[in-house]
């Protein structure tokens, strides 16, 4: 088969590796889609870790093989998958701080080598401790250029559950990526009042149409006096930041009230650091905090939300690509512009 394969120092070079071989418990899924997330992206791009490994986490295909002793999945069903699943008896699993888990850690699909999701090739391994819990069957009618967007709704929908908006509250969002918009789609279902920022101009006409009262390109305005004459001369009761530029967060901490929520979201590699005024946050009783990954308690709700139609998550694609193109992918969702949102890679097509 073809895969993507990360060979270190910012290099991924799609070549012929060995189809994935299963055994007991385990799936062999035919990938049909599969999104380019700012996780993996990290990951490539600052050598976090060793290669060889094939990345690719928000992927959807067919199951090609069933493993002895698996139950519930057939060949031909349709599926989404979640790489990691918790072991819902630890610590922390029974405080629901389930990406904290060491199983959960555990990265439990492979397209080859190291463990590392593999969606960025033709076929994957999912293992058997993933089957039983981490595995959705896509129904009829729905795409799976749609279906890969579970894991990441999942995501939002996790921080949005923990940072629980309230109806009337104010409730800015920092930055409109992908992410962004789908806290924006997510968030409008809480009845809070919705503000956006994003210095392109196609991405804030898409947070005014999933739910913002107002979206601004925050090199334009004075995002903190806009807020502000919003909220009674307050500030936003919760900010969600979900880029992960230091200027984001100093602009969540300037347009939020005293006792307000932040919520970082982006910040997900240590080599990223944070700096904000300690005052700002003991003198003026901000609650700052992180989420992080996937909840296998709205795992269901999540698919459903997706699958239903009920989240217009298919607004988001910008560009389909095919494998042998993944290199452009990588481009785009790195250096976005007008033109470029959510890439999704489809691995079964081949354009040399």
């Amino acid at each position: 088969m073809r895969g993507a394969v990360y060979r270190g120092k910012n290099s991924v070079v799609v070549e012929e590796v060995p189809t994935p071989r299963i055994g007991p418990g385990e799936l062999l899924v035919r990938v049909e889609s599969c999104g380019i997330c700012h996780t993996d992206l990290k990951k490539i791009e600052h050598d976090l870790l060793p290669p060889p490994r094939i990345y690719g986490h928000e992927s959807a295909g067919e199951v090609v093989a069933v493993g002895s002793g698996v139950n519930g999945f057939a060949t031909g069903d349709r599926v989404a998958a979640f790489h990691h699943v918790p072991c819902l008896d630890c610590f922390y699993c029974q405080r629901k701080l389930y990406a904290q888990c060491e199983t959960y850690k555990r990265v439990g699909i492979t397209a080859g080598f190291e463990p590392a999701g593999g969606g960025f090739a033709q076929f994957i391994r999912i293992m058997d401790w993933i089957v039983p819990r981490g595995v959705e069957k896509i129904p009829p009618g729905v795409s799976f250029e749609r279906a890969c967007f579970v894991e990441p709704i999942n995501t939002c929908h996790k921080a949005v559950e923990l940072a629980s908006p309230q109806p009337g509250e104010t409730v800015v969002i920092l930055g409109q990526g992908p992410i962004g918009l789908m806290f924006t789609m997510l968030a409008r279902r809480s009845g809070a009042r919705l503000l956006a920022t994003d210095m392109i101009r196609q991405r804030r006409e898409l947070a005014l149409r999933f739910g913002a009262e107002a979206a601004w390109d925050p090199r334009a305005v004075d995002l903190a006096r806009e807020v502000k004459r919003r909220s009674g001369g307050r500030g936003a009761d919760l900010v969600i930041v979900a880029a992960s530029a230091q200027a984001a967060v100093d602009q969540a901490m300037a347009c939020s009230r005293p006792g307000s929520r932040i919520l970082l979201f982006a910040q997900t590699s240590d080599q990223e650091r944070v700096e904000v005024s300690g005052a700002a946050v003991c003198k003026d009783e901000r609650t700052l905090f992180g989420c992080y990954s996937a909840s296998v308690d709205l795992q269901a709700e999540s698919a459903r939300l997706v699958f239903s139609g009920e989240l217009p998550v298919d607004d988001l694609i910008s560009h389909r690509l095919p494998l042998d193109e993944i290199e452009r992918g990588f481009q785009l969702a790195l250096h976005p512009d007008g033109e470029s949102l959510k890439i999704v890679v489809l691995p079964q097509r081949w354009t040399q």
